[in-house]
C-alpha cells in the first residue's frame, strides 16, 4: 500500500510503498477514504513534538472497516467509522474516573509508537515503521486498536466525518464539556483554524454572546462569522489582543477565553483577556519546552481559572456520534471546514497550505 512517511524530523513526507500485517486481537484493519491535515502532524514533522520515527503519521481519519482480529465485538467488515487518536483502555485509574482523554495506556501509545501490548503492524524495505497515535492514517490503510474506531452511519460522507476524529471533537468538547459555555457567555477564541472555528461554531450552538474570534490572518474574518462569530480581530494590525476585547466587553473581559494556537504569547493573552472569575482553555497544542509567564498575584486577587483542554474532555464513542447527528439535522457546519482536498503524493503541498493558512482543514482523500 502507499503511505506517508516521516523519516526523520525537518524533512518532507516521503509517499512510499509499505507492508501492513493483518489486524492481531482486539484490532482493527481500516481501509482510509479520507485524513484530515493537522498543525499536530505539523509540530512532529518540525520536530516539536518527538516522536518514535520513522513513522505514518495523520491522527484525523474515517474510512471502512476491512478485516477484524480475535476478540473484536461490536465491529464488522463493511462498518463505516470515524476514527479516534485517544484509543482509552476502559480500566486504568482516569477512565475509571470518567477521564478518558487522559487515559494511561492511550498515552502510552503516543508516546511508543506502537499500538497496545507494543505491537507493530507497520513494515517498510528499511525495517520496521513506528504507529502514530494508535492512528496512522496518511495511509491507503491501516491497523488501529478496537477502541480506536467508532462506527457511523454509512449515509455520512467520510471526508466530512474524518474531521470529527480531532478538529471537531477537540473545539466542541472544549466548548461543551470544558467551558460548559451557556446562553449569554460572552466568548473570546484565538486562532480560526479547523479547531477555532470548531470552537467558534460551538459556543454559537451553545448561545454565547458575543463571540470574538481574533486571528493574524485577516482572510478569515467572513469564515469566522460564516460558523458564528460575531466580532473580529485581526490580529496582524495590533500587538494587543486584550484591549479588543475589553472594548467589546464593557470593559471586563471575556466569561470564556480559548486559545487554539499553542504560543507562548497567545496563552498569556488568553488568560490576560478573561474577566474576574472567568476561565482560559488552552486548546492549542505548543511544543513541551515552551513556558508562560503569568502574574503570581492576579491568581488569587482576579479567581481566574486556567485550564487545559486535551481532545475536548470527549468520550469519542459518545461525543462523535453526537456530533455527527447534529450536522445531519443541520446544526453543525462540517461542510464548509473542507476547504480543499488533496491526493496523497501532494500531502506536503497541503501542510504547505496549512501553514500559510489559506485553508479551514485541508483533506486527503484516497
Amino acid at each position: 500500500m502507499r503511505a506517508a512517511v516521516l523519516v526523520d524530523s525537518n524533512e518532507a513526507l516521503q509517499v512510499r510503498d509499505v507492508a501492513l500485517d493483518n489486524p492481531g486481537p482486539k484490532e482493527v484493519s481500516v481501509k482510509m477514504a479520507a485524513a484530515g491535515v493537522c498543525h499536530s502532524d505539523w509540530h512532529v514533522m518540525q520536530g516539536d513534538l518527538p516522536v518514535p520515527l520513522p513513522a505514518i503519521l495523520g491522527h484525523e481519519g474515517a474510512g471502512i472497516v476491512e478485516q477484524v482480529g480475535k476478540d473484536v465485538f461490536g465491529i464488522r467488515p463493511g462498518d463505516h467509522v470515524v476514527l479516534s487518536w485517544i484509543p482509552s483502555c476502559g480500566h486504568c485509574f482516569y477512565c475509571l474516573k470518567g477521564r478518558p482523554d487522559m487515559c494511561d495506556e492511550a498515552f502510552n501509545i503516543q508516546l511508543s509508537g506502537s499500538l497496545p501490548g507494543n505491537a507493530m503492524r507497520l513494515h517498510w524495505d528499511q525495517g520496521p515503521l513506528y504507529h502514530y497515535l494508535g492512528t496512522s492514517c496518511f495511509a491507503e490503510q491501516t491497523v488501529v486498536p478496537d477502541t480506536g474506531v467508532i462506527p457511523i452511519d454509512p449515509s455520512i460522507p467520510l471526508n466530512k466525518a474524518a474531521l470529527v476524529g480531532c478538529a471537531v471533537t477537540t473545539g466542541f468538547g472544549a466548548v461543551v464539556h470544558t467551558a460548559q459555555v451557556g446562553v449569554g457567555d460572552s466568548v473570546s477564541v484565538i486562532g480560526c483554524g479547523g479547531v477555532g472555528l470548531n470552537v467558534i461554531q460551538a459556543a454559537h450552538l451553545a448561545g454565547a454572546d458575543p463571540i470574538i474570534a481574533i486571528d493574524a490572518n485577516g482572510n478569515k474574518k467572513d469564515l469566522a462569522k460564516k460558523f458564528g462569530a460575531t466580532h473580529f480581530v485581526d490580529a496582524s494590525q495590533t500587538d494587543d489582543l486584550i484591549t479588543p476585547v475589553l472594548d467589546l466587553t464593557q470593559g471586563r473581559g471575556s466569561d470564556f477565553a480559548f486559545e487554539v494556537i499553542g504560543r507562548t504569547e497567545t496563552i498569556e493573552a488568553a488568560y490576560g483577556m478573561v474577566r474576574k472569575a472567568g476561565m482560559a482553555v488552552i486548546v492549542g497544542v505548543a511544543p513541551p519546552h515552551l513556558d508562560v509567564s503569568l502574574n503570581a498575584f492576579s491568581f488569587p486577587s482576579q479567581s481566574k481559572i486556567l485550564t487545559g483542554s486535551w481532545y475536548g474532555q470527549s468520550v469519542p464513542a459518545v461525543d462523535i456520534p453526537r456530533i455527527l447527528g447534529l450536522y445531519q439535522r443541520g446544526k453543525l457546519n462540517l461542510d464548509d471546514l473542507v476547504s480543499q482536498s488533496y491526493a496523497l503524493e501532494d500531502i506536503n503541498e497541503a501542510f504547505r497550505e496549512l501553514t500559510q493558512g489559506t485553508v479551514a482543514r485541508g483533506v486527503i482523500e484516497f
